[in-house]
C-alpha cells in the first residue's frame, strides 16, 4: 500500500519525489546523451587525495533545508566556492536536488571550470541514471544514503560510481546501518543529524565512528555549529567534516570559512 504524502517523514518525501523526477529526466535525456556532454569524459579529482593534503573540510553550497528553510539564497556559487577553495576546502559539497534544497545542476556546471577540488554531487541516490548526470555535470564524487538504500544497492551503485571514475562517500546514522558498509566504499560519513527528525548528537556520531572498519576514512557531516563541535570531533579521530549551513548562513561564507580554518589552527 502507498502512503499518503502527509504521512510520511522528510526523507519518505523526498524519495518519492526523486524517483519521479529521475524518470522525467530519463524520459528527456537519455544516458547516451550524457555521454556525450562535456565533463563526462574529464579526469576527475580525488578527494582521497585532498582529504589528506588540505583541510580535511569539505565545505558545502547550499541555499536551503527543509529543517532551516531559506539559508542564503544571495550568494552566487562561484563567488563561495572559490573562497572555499581559496582558503584549503578539501572538497566542495553542492546540493542539486531543487524541490527540497533549491539545487539545481547550474549550481555545479558554474562552478567546475573554475576550481581544482573534487565537488561531490549531494542528492538522493536512487537510481542509475543519476550516476551517469553526476557524471555528465562534473562530479567527482556521490553520496549514498544508507537510509534510502539496500546494503545490495549500495554495492552495486558503488560498483557504478568506480566504473565512472567517481569516488562514494556512504552516509550513516545508525548501528543498523553499519551493514551497508562494505569493502569497496571510499569514505563513511556519519550523519550527526538524524534525517527523520533532525536531531543531532554528536557523541552519537564518536561512538559509532569506533565501529568502523580501521581502514577505511571517516567523515563527520552535519551539525558542525561551534569550532568547539569541530574540535571535538577531530579529538575523536574523523578523517574529514562535511559543513554546510556554519558557513552559508553568514553574508558571506568564503570569508567566515577561511576565519574557521584560522581559528581551528588546521
Amino acid at each position: 500500500m502507498v502512503l499518503k504524502l502527509e504521512k510520511m517523514n522528510i526523507l519518505d518525501k523526498i524519495i518519492e519525489r526523486k524517483k519521479q523526477e529521475t524518470a522525467e529526466a530519463e524520459s528527456k535525456i537519455s544516458v547516451e546523451k550524457l555521454k556525450d556532454s562535456e565533463f563526462f569524459g574529464r579526469p576527475t579529482f580525488s578527494l582521497k587525495e585532498t582529504i589528506r593534503t588540505k583541510s580535511g573540510i569539505i565545505t558545502e553550497f547550499k541555499r536551503k533545508s527543509p529543517s532551516k528553510g531559506i539559508i542564503n539564497n544571495k550568494v552566487s556559487p562561484l563567488d563561495v566556492v572559490s573562497q572555499y577553495e581559496k582558503f584549503g576546502a578539501s572538497a566542495v559539497s553542492v546540493l542539486t536536488d531543487e524541490d527540497f534544497f533549491g539545487g539545481s545542476f547550474d549550481d555545479i556546471l558554474s562552478v567546475r571550470n573554475h576550481i581544482n577540488i573534487p565537488i561531490l554531487r549531494k542528492d538522493f541516490m536512487i537510481d542509475e541514471y543519476q550516476f551517469y548526470e553526476a557524471k555528465s555535470i562534473g562530479a567527482d564524487v556521490i553520496l549514498l544514503i544508507a537510509a534510502c538504500l539496500s546494503p545490495t544497492q549500495v554495492s552495486e551503485f558503488t560498483d557504478l560510481a568506480h566504473s565512472l571514475d567517481l569516488e562514494v562517500l556512504l552516509e550513516i546514522h545508525s548501528e543498523e546501518e553499519l551493514k551497508h558498509i562494505n569493502k569497496d566504499i571510499d569514505f563513511v560519513g556519519i550523519n550527526n543529524r538524524n534525517l527523520k527528525d533532525f536531531k543531532v548528537d554528536l557523541q552519537h556520531a564518536a561512538d559509532l565512528k569506533n565501529q568502523l572498519p580501521g581502514n577505511i576514512l571517516s567523515i563527520a557531516e552535519s551539525g558542525i555549529y561551534h569550532e568547539e563541535d569541530f574540535r571535538f570531533l577531530k579529538e575523536k579521530g574523523f578523517d574529514g567534516f562535511l559543513m554546510g549551513e556554519y558557513f552559508m548562513k553568514n553574508e558571506n561564507p568564503g570569508e567566515k570559512f577561511g576565519e574557521f580554518v584560522s581559528n581551528v589552527e588546521i
